[in-house]
């Protein structure tokens, strides 16, 4: 019987190479893999909905269950996850030292709906007492001029966000100080070859986010798996399917992270960076599955809504194909 053709867009990471390079078959599906940075699959799929499956930003996502018909169905599988504080610049002769200094400053991010900054927004109002809405935000490309939002904003009027003049780039704002402050996903070139104009916030960010998560168990999910809705109600199957095989995808780069007798990747102390990670998270530090991560998908939509993103708070169950809630057991 032949197999269910699907294309899928994800970028090349170690916990999806299995499915990149065919290693892993899914049940049922001849799987095309598309390798796409990530703002190129965001884009297409959220304009056109051009694949069967893509990897999605979660604040993007939950964003669409709010239209008429959603156009996507998600499983609890994430991709990316990472901790956000090194990701917040400044402006050296911003008077930005601290935290709270950052209340009524010019602050630039790509996207108000884009899940790093909204995960940014929420840490700063909840550890630090920095107000969502005390903050004057400006938008668009960080090194290209011309970036808009990839999904429609309906914000409540106590939310200040307005876009750059169409020749603008948030990263050269940044360096000559017309933003004071900039939150995004990716280090602007300015930080890289700016001479100590744009410096972060917090530089010494691996203890603060340590620290972070010592408080509050939470790794930040930044991106999901979604499927185009008319795909899944076809074949309610896919979802459960899907989940499988990524699943046995990341437990290969697992066990690549703990081998010694040659690295597979290029750092010098992974063995040492895995164990202190394991001692602090946890073996499974990147997990999968609704369960395991009801409380920072609880924390995200909390901030969604109160970030003016979404209508009403969602519940975590409310994002995922019920069939990857539970599996069977022998």
């Amino acid at each position: 019987m032949s197999k269910l053709r699907l294309s899928m867009a994800c970028w090349n990471y170690d916990r999806t190479r299995a499915l990149l390079e065919d290693r892993v078959p899914i049940d049922g599906i001849d799987l095309t893999y598309m390798n796409l940075p990530v703002e190129e699959t965001f884009f297409r799929m959220l304009r056109n909905q051009e694949f069967d499956i893509a990897e999605l930003s979660l604040s993007s996502y939950t964003m669409t269950l709010f239209r008429e018909n959603p156009p996507f169905i998600a499983i609890p599988v994430f991709p990316s996850r990472s901790f956000r504080h090194s990701c917040i610049y400044v402006h050296s002769g911003s008077g930005i030292r601290e935290p709270q200094d950052l209340i009524g400053k010019r602050v630039g991010t790509p996207e108000y709906q884009m899940t790093a900054p909204a995960w940014i927004r929420g840490i700063l109002s909840d550890e630090y007492g920095v107000p969502v809405t005390s903050v004057n935000y400006f938008t668009g490309g960080e090194e290209q001029p011309g970036r808009s939002e990839k999904v429609p904003l309906h914000l409540p009027p106590e939310f200040r966000v307005q876009p750059i003049g169409p020749t603008q780039t948030l990263s050269k704002m940044l360096e000559t100080g017309e933003i004071d402050a900039f939150y995004t996903a990716r280090r602007p070139s300015t930080f890289r070859h700016g001479g100590g104009t744009v410096r972060r916030l917090f530089e010494d960010y691996p203890t603060v986010e340590r620290d972070y998560f010592l408080k509050t168990r939470i790794f930040p999910i930044m991106h999901t798996v979604a499927i185009r809705r008319e795909v899944y109600e076809k074949n309610r199957w896919i979802a459960q399917a899907l989940y499988k095989a990524f699943v046995i995808a990341q437990k290969e780069a697992y066990e690549d992270l703990y081998e010694t007798a040659a690295l597979k990747f290029m750092l010098p102390w992974l063995p040492k960076h895995i164990e202190d990670t394991h001692a602090l998270m946890g073996e499974d530090f990147w997990p999968y599955g609704l369960q395991p991560n009801l409380h920072t998908l609880s924390t995200f939509l909390r901030y969604s809504h109160e970030q003016g993103l979404s209508k009403r708070q969602l519940m975590p169950q409310d994002l995922f194909a019920p069939e990857t809630f539970e599996s069977f057991k022998i």
